[in-house]
């Protein structure tokens, strides 16, 4: 009998379940795209319900072609989305409120107030996060003070807050399981990374009650089983990590100083550093990059709010193009970029400049700028995005020498050859794009023994194309001082 290992990865625009043999090839990917909720300026919502609904019509899928197969599904790893908030009543499951996401800025203000009388020192040193928007604390505060029904739920110790990973266990297990692991927690800003607990001064500070908070369990655990009733068999889910963790184990980047760059709805650099936890003077975030038997592997983290959501934009709000393959022939198309920039500040803009309240800026538009200038500039900013990342590793004296690159962006050669060229670095791509859930399929796998070490996940990691710089040093230069110019006027 066939034998495989099912990946679920809930990212922020769809959801995927994607079929692995145990050699780490992609058999069969199911994917359903939900709604994004934008009820007001810098607020992001999605519908708890929907993603359920698009990860259970997913897996079902999944399993019908596994039975086609007369084949067997060993496990299921789990993915997500990171830092995305959702709050739930114990009782029936039911959300109390839309889920508040990651590239939401609603809770601004509140992290200004925090960062008053010296805070955020506090809070780098305990969870390695700068006082952020972004991370799921503030999201909960807000949904507490402004939702009635959590405070009723909270009162009758009825109320559950989760990541995404949680809820998806707690629905696959039909409400057995309210666990999380530790790269998810650590994106919250209210798990310290040093003790590896909840840290009850930030939830005092905070007034989040411990009570609402899940179970924090290694990357690679045991997570429960999957309900019968959901599609007619018990599969235990053996690894859950947050997406940028679960790149990083499908890029096999196990030893100190390995790099990957994932470019999805945003793009995120992370440099695994082994036991030893860097504090960036850059202004890079320190995190988990995976727990395996109780011991944290840390890690370095750039993050870039907009990448695929820029090619999303230019297809779903401006629509200049139809989808998102057409990119690469437009860029091409193009002598150059005609000094015209896109700061995708959709959001705000994260690191290395951390700035909630800024927002999308385009410059140097002539009258000869046409929409094909506009759709290069958008390309062109994720790799200009990118430098700004790896020049704030150079300065904390961390030198890279080459990176992986995986995500739905590095399909388009031409995009990857100008990251190159603007990085100035061999730029990787491996055989499996799929390696945010190539790395919790193959981690699940390794949790019920199915891979005996980290190696026989390692070896099964194979190089497509290497792109090297070829752009000459004064067009480069050139290029990066009209973007350092276009942040400028973003900033101000």
């Amino acid at each position: 009998m066939k034998k495989f290992l099912v990946a679920i990865d809930q990212g922020t625009t769809s959801t995927r379940v994607i079929l692995f043999d145990t050699k780490g090839n992609t058999k069969f990917v199911s994917q359903f795209e939900f709604k994004q909720y934008f009820p007001k300026n810098g607020w992001v919502e999605h519908n708890p319900n929907e993603i359920w609904k698009t990860t259970f019509k997913s897996l079902k899928k999944v399993t019908q072609k596994v039975r086609q197969l007369k084949g067997k599904i060993l496990s299921i790893g789990i993915t997500n989305q990171r830092e995305t908030t959702i709050l739930w009543n114990k009782k029936n499951g039911k959300p109390v409120y839309n889920a508040i996401v990651w590239q939401d800025r609603r809770t601004q203000q509140f992290c200004q107030n925090l960062k008053k009388n010296n805070y955020e020192n506090i809070v780098r040193k305990k969870t390695g996060l700068f006082i952020d928007p972004y991370f799921s604390a503030t999201k909960i505060r807000w949904i507490l003070d402004n939702v009635k029904e959590s405070k009723r739920l909270l009162k009758s110790n009825n109320l559950l807050f989760g990541t995404i990973d949680t809820f998806l266990i707690w629905k696959l297990t039909k409400g057995k399981r309210h666990l999380t692991e530790a790269t998810n927690a650590s994106r919250t800003m209210l798990y310290n990374i040093n003790t590896n607990q909840w840290d009850k001064n930030i939830l005092k500070k905070l007034k989040i009650s411990h009570k609402i908070l899940p179970e924090v369990k290694n990357s690679a655990d045991s997570f429960g089983t999957l309900d019968k009733k959901i599609i007619g068999q018990e599969i235990p889910i053996s690894a859950v990590l947050g997406d940028q963790q679960a790149a990083a184990i499908g890029q096999s980047c196990f030893q100190k100083g390995s790099i990957k760059s994932t470019y999805g709805t945003g793009a995120f650099v992370i440099m695994n550093t082994g036991s030893k936890k860097i504090f960036s003077k850059n202004k890079l975030l320190t995190t988990i990059c995976y727990r395996i038997n109780g011991k944290n592997t840390y890690a370095l983290e750039g993050s870039i709010f907009i990448a695929g959501a820029g090619i999303q934009w230019l297809r779903d709000k401006i629509k200049l193009i139809n989808n998102a393959y057409e990119t690469e022939n437009i860029a091409k198309s193009k002598k150059n970029n005609e000094g015209v920039y896109v700061v995708p500040a959709f959001s705000g803009i994260g690191a290395p400049y951390w700035r909630p309240d800024a927002r999308g800026v385009i410059t140097g538009l002539t009258r000869n700028s046409d929409w094909k200038t506009l759709v290069r500039a958008v390309v062109e900013s994720v790799a200009y995005q990118s430098y700004d990342l790896f020049d704030a590793m150079k300065k904390d004296g961390l030198n890279p020498k080459l990176i992986k690159v995986d995500g739905g962006m590095v399909e388009n050669n031409w995009f990857a050859q100008f990251l190159s060229d603007i990085i100035n670095l061999n730029v990787i791509r491996p055989k499996t794009l799929e390696t945010t859930a190539l790395g919790a399929a193959l981690l699940a796998g390794y949790q019920i023994g199915e891979f005996k070490s980290l190696n026989e996940i390692q070896i099964k990691w194979k190089k497509d194309r290497v792109f090297s710089p070829k752009l000459n040093k004064s067009l480069r230069n050139n290029l990066l001082q009209g973007w350092k110019q276009a942040i400028r006027k973003t900033l101000a």
